[in-house]
């Protein structure tokens, strides 16, 4: 997160258009709901008692991964057969081959590509069409990591894929468009399963979102990659807004998605290489502290009594959190420790936090709820942490090329916000207490709303 100044690379557009409703959906946003359905919990993956996948997949070992991914694509393919026609008005053919392999044996070869060292899962177009995946390394090491949501995450993007080809989307077709397609796809999919409609497969919508969206994060691009990169994917925060166009309002959607509108919303944009080597900034710095309030004021140049970063002893009672805004006082008590650790990205092989983006986010969620008081908000419960990562979000999107900031959005900065909001702690998402929205789906799309909007009131309007 480079000061201002300093060269920068990453450009984000505001979107003043994302403010309105979509397909007559209305604005406001339940706090209990994810997307119009309830906050759920409880287990994720396979449920008991599913029908066989009737499916088989050539070179497969037949242990549990096979197993599990076979059922995925089963799982998958029955909601295109229906969505399909009903959508497009086109009847679904199933893939025609599907390939397991172990990338860590020699020998093997998909579509003409060699499989050892291959930690990956693909489509390829090619007539017959195959969706192929690596059982020794990727997808254990992914539902190790997420559980088996991870695993139907990628089976699902590799499928919408093959709906895209079914479709008619071509080659020429720029490989970004192609992967946040098949990212929407993957949300409409989830719907359908969270709703209740899959007779193999069952997703919460509280922890098994998130495990999807924590796949979607793993996988996402390095912060150098740009959107006009050949073979880019999308970093996690675009990854993760196609997932939910598709959760939220289905694959017509996904198939809006095209060159002109990523350009539009992309946030991986510019030439990113030159920002990304940008040298991390410590809270603990009195000028960081200095030019973070400097941006918050600015960003709110509403606010009548702008509250004070402080490090001392404050009139609210000490709670370990990395940052608390004592509302009698209007001061935000920093755990400069904590900020530090949080702050500090992790190396390999050595633990750390999350960066530094996610630290100043921390900080800056916590301001705007002096600006919720101003307004006559209540602080407390899931409106007011909606609110607040709505309003920590426009703070971000001030941050963009082309404004005259103290601070500036480096790279990759965004990514750390969406790991924060999908942690079990996160502040940026949550109220005066430090109590998050349940759903980390649900903050990630506050925060967006909040980074689209043309002014903060709109965070107040979609979040009363």
């Amino acid at each position: 997160m480079p000061r201002g100044g300093i060269a920068f690379a990453l450009l984000v557009f505001l979107l003043a258009g994302c403010a309105v409703p979509i397909d007559g959906r209305a604005l406001w946003q339940d706090p209990a709901a994810v997307a119009g359905l309830g906050v759920t919990d409880g287990p994720s993956g396979p449920k008991p008692g599913a029908p066989p996948a009737g499916l088989t997949a050539e070179g497969s070992d037949g242990g549990e991964i096979d197993a599990l991914a076979v059922a995925a694509v089963a799982d998958v393919e029955r909601y295109w057969a229906a969505q399909l026609p009903e959508t497009f008005g086109q009847e679904y053919v199933p893939v025609f081959r599907l390939v397991s392999y172990d990338s860590g044996e020699p020998g093997g070869a998909v579509c003409g590509t060699q499989t050892e060292g291959l930690v990956n899962a693909f489509y390829c177009g090619a007539v017959p069409d195959v969706v192929a995946w690596d059982r020794g390394e990727l997808l254990p090491d992914l539902k190790d990591q997420f559980g088996p949501a991870a695993v139907m995450t990628v089976l699902a993007h590799e499928l919408g894929h093959a709906v895209q080809f079914r479709l008619g989307v071509g080659e020429q077709t720029p490989t970004i468009v192609k992967e946040q397609q098949a990212d929407c796809y993957t949300g409409a999919y989830f719907r359908w399963v969270a709703e209740g409609n899959s007779p193999a497969f069952r997703i919460t919508t509280g922890e098994g979102l998130n495990q999807a969206l924590s796949t979607l994060f793993l996988i996402r691009d390095s912060a150098e990659v740009t959107f006009e990169n050949e073979g880019a994917h999308g970093n996690a925060f675009d990854r993760v807004s196609a997932f939910q166009f598709g959760f939220t309002d289905g694959p017509r959607r996904c198939a809006r998605i095209d060159t002109g509108e990523v350009e539009a919303r992309s946030t991986q944009r510019g030439s990113a290489a030159g920002g990304a080597d940008e040298p991390n900034v410590r809270l603990d710095n009195r000028q960081a502290q200095a030019d973070l309030t400097a941006s918050l004021r600015e960003a709110f140049a509403g606010t009548r009594s702008a509250p004070a970063l402080t490090t001392g002893p404050t009139l609210c009672e000490a709670t370990g959190s990395p940052a608390v805004f004592c509302s009698a006082s209007n001061q935000i008590g920093l755990n400069l420790p904590e900020l530090v650790r949080i702050g500090t990205p992790p190396q390999r092989g050595r633990p750390g936090g999350l960066g530094d983006f996610a630290a100043f986010a921390e900080v800056a969620s916590r301001y705007t709820l002096s600006v919720q008081q101003e307004a006559g908000h209540s602080l407390e419960g899931p409106a007011a942490a909606q609110r607040t990562a709505c309003l920590t979000g426009f703070w971000a999107a001030t941050l963009t090329a082309g404004t005259d900031t103290a601070l500036r959005l480096s790279p990759g900065d965004l990514d750390e916000a969406v790991a924060e909001m999908l942690a079990p702690d996160s502040l940026i998402a949550a109220d005066a207490r430090g109590e998050a929205l349940s759903a980390g789906f649900a903050r990630v799309a506050a925060f967006r709303d909040g980074f689209a909007a043309p002014e903060p009131a709109v965070c107040s309007s979609n979040y009363p």
